[in-house]
């Protein structure tokens, strides 16, 4: 009879004191947790709901010709409507869109061959060239747009000098070049960035992979495209995601610009547009409403790049 129940209470024993180091570590790992959420919660849901619940206020004005004392009223839909119905706004998003069409592929291409350069060249060089191509990132947008204005401006830039003896006449900050100007500063800076993404990626490929390509008789460029390209896919994914809101945020390259090329107006981006709303024209709420629609784009396109990458991946499945 005791010999039936002992085992059953040694099992009861058992799951209790697993239950209890289980609760132990789920506590644990919530108070290491807890601190990121509360700021994750502070720096960015709250934000993002309190910039919403301003897009549907606006000031009224009483009295008067509207001199009156101002109050706060719900708008509802009022400011969307309006920021929909500014054209220069609406051409800012096409204009980011052509951006991210040519300057996303060109720089996820060159951060794809700078990785598999890197992957071929010894270790004692390696370190080095990744902290040089790395390097840009390291530049705040600000200061990077400010050294490429200087080879942008005529007459101060050693390029356009050098240009001009050849017999070319380039107006890199015109109305037809600036945003491929831009698109350079964001390639130079965002590069390197991009390829330790990719690096990182290639470093968890088993070896026994390229070992087995050498035995096959593969060259580099073979396992190039038929091994490395194809097992850094989820980098390649990953970058362009970034690089799709990155692209959506285009904002410090074009402010800075802004002094010396004419071409960039306030509304040249969404980003931009937003931002002289807020702080030049004092329409917080106008502004909130752009900042929302940017959001509600750039969440449309990723996700949308993201599900269609998921679906591709399960035709070829």
């Amino acid at each position: 009879m005791s010999t039936s129940v002992e085992p059953g209470r040694a099992r009861s024993r058992t799951a209790a004191a697993r239950g209890k180091r289980r609760g132990r570590s789920d506590r644990r790992a919530w108070a290491f947790l807890g601190p990121f959420l509360a700021l994750y919660l502070f720096a960015m849901v709250v934000p993002v709901f309190y910039a919403i619940y301003q897009s549907m206020l606006k000031v009224e004005r009483s009295g008067p010709m509207g001199l009156g004392e101002p109050s706060v009223g719900f708008a509802g839909f009022e400011n969307y409507s309006l920021a929909l119905q500014q054209e220069t706004f609406v051409e800012g998003f096409g204009r980011v869109l052509l951006f991210g069409v040519v300057q996303v592929p060109v720089m996820l291409l060159l951060a794809l061959v700078l990785a598999l350069l890197l992957d071929q060249v010894s270790h004692r060089w390696a370190g080095l060239l990744r902290a040089t191509y790395f390097l840009p990132y390291g530049i705040p947008g600000v200061i990077a747009t400010i050294l490429w204005g200087f080879l942008y401006v005529p007459g101060v830039s050693p390029v356009t000098d050098v240009l001009g003896d050849l017999g070319f006449q380039p107006d890199f900050l015109g109305y037809d070049n600036v945003l491929w100007s831009i698109a350079n500063i964001v390639v130079w800076q965002f590069a390197g960035y991009n390829m330790l993404i990719i690096v990182a990626q290639l470093k968890s490929v088993p070896q026994e992979l390229y070992e087995a390509a050498r035995i096959d008789g593969a060259g580099p460029w073979q396992t190039a495209l038929h091994i490395k390209i194809p097992l850094v896919r989820p980098a390649l994914v990953l970058t362009t995601v970034f690089s799709i809101i990155g692209t959506m945020q285009l904002f410090a390259e074009p402010l800075v610009l802004k002094k010396v090329a004419p071409a960039v107006t306030t509304d040249y981006t969404p980003n931009l547009s937003a931002y002289f709303d807020a702080f030049a024209n004092a329409n917080l709420y106008l502004a909130a409403a752009k900042s929302v629609i940017l959001a509600v784009v750039a969440m449309a396109l990723s996700f949308g790049f993201l599900s269609l990458v998921t679906r591709k991946q399960r035709s070829e499945r």
